[in-house]
Formats: structure tokens, sequence, C-alpha cells
């Protein structure tokens, strides 16, 4: 037995050092972000189909539109489920492996609500709104977008990044949201194709930045290695 609280002749500051350098390795051991936003970018190019052919418009000669959108109702809620699901299991193998825990429970709880939200506003909407205007308030428009599968993907993101004291997935995040947000989808309304590919293009462009995102993780993580 000894009361000294570092061993002879050992440096506090170094002992210090060698602590928070473990801590930070811990932490990258932790971090499956690639994996994650591969997984979400998927889960958004597969959609896309789903949003095209579930679907229903029909323009009319005084160029109003209507149209639903049963497909994003159909596909997203268990689409995003699963794919919160899958993340959670990668991130839990990986730790296992690795020795070290996963932090990744509170992001998948975070996900899961705000899908249950996103279906909840989304089936409001059909059944209050049985046709829809050609032109929206620049504010339904901002909220639609945040509470839509793209954008809600990306708040919860943004708990993942503090779970992992990731400030490039923040940064990342970030962008994607503004990327997500400020894409427009009023595009091509004389005709239903060109409705279908007004909201396409957007999520295919949301899919490319969460893909290169993956990318660009995944080639980080090499490089730390």
């Amino acid at each position: 037995m000894t009361t000294d609280s570092v061993p002879a002749g050992g440096d506090p500051r170094r002992l210090l050092s060698e602590i928070r350098g473990l801590a930070h390795r811990v932490r990258l051991d932790q971090r499956l972000t690639w994996v994650a936003l591969l997984v979400l970018a998927l889960v958004t190019l597969i959609g896309i189909p789903f949003d095209w052919f579930g679907m229903s418009a029909r323009c009319l000669p005084d160029g109003s539109c209507e149209f639903a959108r049963r497909g994003v109702l159909y596909y997203w809620p268990p689409a995003l489920l699963l794919a919160y699901a899958a993340i959670v299991v990668c991130y839990v193998r990986a730790a296992r492996a690795r020795g070290v825990g996963a932090r990744v429970l509170p992001y998948a709880i975070t996900g899961a609500a705000l899908t249950v939200v996103f279906t909840a506003a989304w089936v409001a909407a059909a059944l209050y709104f049985p046709s829809h205007p050609v032109r929206f308030p620049s504010w339904v428009l901002l909220v639609d977008r945040l509470i839509a599968p793209w954008g809600i993907i990306a708040v919860a993101l943004l708990v993942l990044a503090r779970l992992e004291r990731n400030v490039a997935l923040l940064l990342f995040t970030g962008g994607y949201l503004v990327v997500a947000l400020a894409l427009p989808t009023n595009v091509g309304w004389e005709t239903s194709w060109g409705i279908r590919a007004g909201f396409a293009i957007p999520q295919l462009i949301c899919a490319a930045v969460l893909l290169l995102g993956a990318i660009g993780f995944a080639a980080a993580r090499r490089r730390q290695r």
C-alpha cells in the first residue's frame, strides 16, 4: 500500500497527457461516422423511386396542381427506423470488437422520435390538405423541408456529433442542413413529370452529399490509423 497518487518518479503532467491521449483514442475508436452517413445515403437514394411512383399528381388547365406523396409515408417511416437500427448494430459490434463502449443509442432514439414526428406531421397534412396550391408561403416550405426525412436526418446527426464530440461531423451536418433547406422544389410544375422531378432532384442531391460525406469520413479514419 502507498499513499502516492502517481507512480514513484512519475510526472503528473505526463500522466495526465497520456490519459487524455488514451481518452481521445477511445473516442476515435467509438466513431463510425462514415457507416452512419453511408446507411443514410442509401436510404435516401432508395427512397427516390418510392416517392416518384408513389406520388399522384394532376395539373389543371389553370396552372394549379394537385398531388399526394403517399410513397413518402409508406417508405420513409420503416426505412428510417431500420436504418437507425442498422447503425446501432454496426456501432455496437465495432465497439465490442475494440473493447470500448458505444454511445450511439441516444442518437438512434432521437432519430426514431423525429421519425414519429415526421410521420404524424405528414399524415396530418395529408388529411388537412386534400390538394395543394402551386405556391406555399416561404416559411411553410422551410418547415416542410425541416420535418421532411432528409431534414430530420440532419437534426439527428447533430445529436451524433455531440455524442462523438466530432467537430468535423458538426460542420458537415450544418452544411448538409443548409443544402437540404435551400434546394428549390418548385421547378417544372407544368407537367406531372416536372412535379416528380422537382422533388426527386433535391433528394438525389441530399443523397449525394451524404455519400460524399461517408467517403470523406472513411478516408479520414484510414489516415488516423
